[in-house]
Parts: structure tokens; sequence; C-alpha cells
């Protein structure tokens, strides 16, 4: 890296500074070993019950649009909202090869029961994003029994908490809209929610054309310019460009001061985007797409990306995903979660950022979107000048609506 490029970004207060932190951490420092020993060192808690909690049953159930999965032990239930848009696909993945490994088990036991069952009956073939969600799916259903078990909050499992308000961002899905059009959509999201950053797309996902570049090279200094220096903007091409094209796009960023790249050529392409990381200034974001341990660990150690961007759902989720951010922190980087869905998906984010040491400045939050409908007594759950409430109650902290639970019925091959 070079001692001017470092400078740069100590010297602007916009950018958060992982690459200033990733230097101190680096190989030199003994990073390899770090990563190796994290990745054998277990995440969840065993200490907070003294006594065993049986997984008495692990129910599928479908109410509508939602798919949830109930995990009852104890005399109490956990429920998480199960990636209902993936779930409508691969709900048999569930039933046949994930959900009969669970029951019966320990759930303080859940770190190994939950790798006995990755490994059992060859699902490690299985693996992908259909697979990952579906083992996502029951994790926080027993992390929500687990919970309410020791009257803990979801964070606590994992550690102690570290904060109970969590800054948030705003997300655009839009492409092909006209740079005014997109303006006017950032402005009501982000006045909708008090958000001080917004992030949104760029290319056309998986490939630019003259149209898609001509609104990238317009859309970049105008939202700048209409949002101001205290805005913090964020960017995401979805692996759109190749890498002359991925360096135009993001040098014209750090003119425009933006916090984060995230995956300027397709995500699977590494060695590309650490040609892009050690071209620019900018950090990269990557990660959402990956399920992979052990490419995370490349990602981190060879300094692929600077923003670190587990998907808590497609990633296989929150045990998982604490790992990698204890990776990516170590190595003096933040891990700042993807959010896929609608759903809980906000309220896993909230609880991830709640425990992990850097989980960077802002969190994604879709707001009323296509969200469950659950009560909370220690939250609103709303973002309220561009900061949500992180449930303090035992497990997730919320209970679903009874009338979603009254319609939901077994969903069965």
């Amino acid at each position: 890296m070079k001692t001017d490029r470092r400078r740069w970004a100590a010297s602007l207060a916009w950018l958060v500074s992982p690459r200033a932190r990733a230097a101190e951490a680096g190989p030199g420092a003994g990073l390899g070993e770090k990563l190796a020993r994290i990745m054998k060192e277990p995440v969840l808690r065993t200490d907070l019950l003294r006594e065993p909690l049986r997984i008495e049953s692990i129910e599928l159930l479908r109410s509508g649009k939602f798919f949830l999965v109930r995990a009852r032990g104890g005399g109490l239930e956990g429920i998480a909202e199960a990636h209902s848009a993936v779930m409508r696909s691969a709900w048999p993945i569930f039933l046949d090869r994930v959900a009969p490994h669970f029951s019966g088990k320990d759930a303080r036991d859940l770190e190994r029961v939950f790798h006995e069952a990755y490994l059992a009956n060859s699902n490690y073939k299985w693996q992908g994003l259909p697979f990952w969600v579906c083992m996502a799916a029951a994790e926080i259903a027993i992390l929500d029994l687990l919970g309410k078990a020791c009257k803990k909050p979801l964070g606590e499992l994992f550690g102690p908490v570290r904060r109970r308000r969590i800054a948030v961002y705003r997300a655009s899905g839009n492409r092909g809209n006209s740079p005014k059009e997109e303006i006017e959509y950032l402005r009501r999201i982000t006045g909708e929610t008090g958000a001080k950053a917004v992030k949104f797309r760029l290319g056309a996902r998986m490939r630019y054309d003259g149209a898609s570049t001509a609104r990238d090279l317009e859309l970049i200094p105008l939202v700048r310019k209409e949002f101001g220096d205290a805005m913090t903007l964020y960017a995401d091409a979805n692996g759109s460009y190749d890498v002359p094209m991925a360096l135009r796009i993001g040098r014209l960023l750090e003119q425009n001061r933006y916090a984060f790249f995230e995956e300027p050529v397709p995500f699977d392409c590494y060695d590309e985007t650490k040609q892009i990381a050690d071209k620019l200034d900018i950090p990269i974001a990557l990660g959402e797409e990956e399920m992979s341990l052990r490419n995370f660990r490349r990602i981190i150690e060879t300094g692929t990306a600077q923003v670190i961007q587990p998907d808590l759902l497609y990633g296989g989720g929150l045990m998982r995903a604490v790992k990698v951010a204890r990776m990516a922190n170590a190595a003096g980087l933040p891990c700042t979660p993807h959010m896929s869905g609608g759903g809980l998906g906000y309220l896993y984010v909230a609880h991830f950022a709640s425990c992990v040491e850097d989980p960077g400045p802002h969190q994604e939050y879709k707001g009323g979107e296509d969200t469950l409908p659950v009560a909370c007594p220690t939250s609103s759950l709303r973002s309220e000048n561009g900061v949500l409430t992180v449930p303090s109650g035992p497990g997730l902290g919320v209970e679903v609506d009874s009338s979603i639970l009254k319609r939901a019925a077994p969903a069965a091959v």
C-alpha cells in the first residue's frame, strides 16, 4: 500500500479508515495466525444455562406469504422468519436435509450440532444459498429459544451487548430510472427514516452498457451535490463492471467522497477485485454472495476487500457471520452485514451489530417494506432520526402477531 494513500485516507473525515487499520493488523502482525485461531474458536456462549435445553421439535410453518420456523423446548418456543422469498423454493431442503438434525438435541450445543448437520448425509455438497438459508432459519429460531430460556437478548449469546442504538442506512433497489427520479426516491426513503447514510445501485447488474454508464456518470456527482457532505454515500455495482470500468467509476466515487464501493466486478472474481482494491483508495465492500468461511478468510487476509459483508441468511446465520466479523475485526476491518429480503432481516442485523466489535458506522434498514408483523415492548423497531433501538428482551425480543401464527400451517412435502 502506498504511503501517500494512507496519508490521503487518514486526512479525510468522511472515510472510515479500514485501510489504515488493516495495515496495522496485517500479515506482519501475525494476521494469518490470528485468523486461523478465530476459525477454530467457538462463538456461542455455553455458560448461560446450567441444565440441558432439549429441542423437542422444529417446524416449518407457512402463513400467507411468510415462512416461519418454530423451535420448541422447555415449555418455550423460539420463532424465526425464514427468508420467505427464498423459502418458497427451498422449503423441501429444510424439511428433508436440515430440520431432522436438530430435533432432540441440546440447544446449548447448537454450534456443534449445526456443524454436524452440515456434514450429515453429505449436506456439505448441497451448500449454496438455498441450503444456507434453511440452516440460518433453524439456527435463528433456536437462538431465540436459547435467549428466552436464559432471559438474555440474542446479542448476549455471543458476548456482551456493546451497543443498543444502531445508526442505519437506506438502500435503493432501483436501476434504469433517470438520475432525477433516483434523487427523488433517495430523498423519500431517507426522509422517512431520518437516515444519515444511503446506498444506491450502479451498472446494469453483472453487466454495463452505454445507457447504464451514462446514468452512473451523471448520478454519482449529482447525489453528492443534492445531499451534501453531511450524508454518507455508498454505491453498489452488483458486479456490473470489468476492471477498467470499475477503476473509472471508482475514481469518480473517490472524487465525490463516497464511503465504499460494493462489488465492482462479479463477486467471485477475487483476483480482479484485489486489483481494483490495490489501485483505488475508496474501500471495496464484498461478501453478500460469499458462503465459505475459508473464502472470507482469504478475502480478509489478502486485502481483497476493506468492508466485509456477510449476508446473515444467505451465509448460514448469525454464528457464521459473527465468526466472519471476528476475523474482519482482527484485521482492522469493519464487518457490515448485507441484508437480504424483508421479513425480520432488519432485526437480525440489529442484534448482530449490537454485539460485534466493529460493525461499521451504519447498518441497512428496509423500513416497513415486507416486514413480518411483530410487537416489541423495548423498541419501536423504527428508525428514529436515523437510529434503530435494538430490542433488549429475551431472544429476538419480539412477539409475532398472533393472527399470523393462527393462520400458520405446517409445510409438508
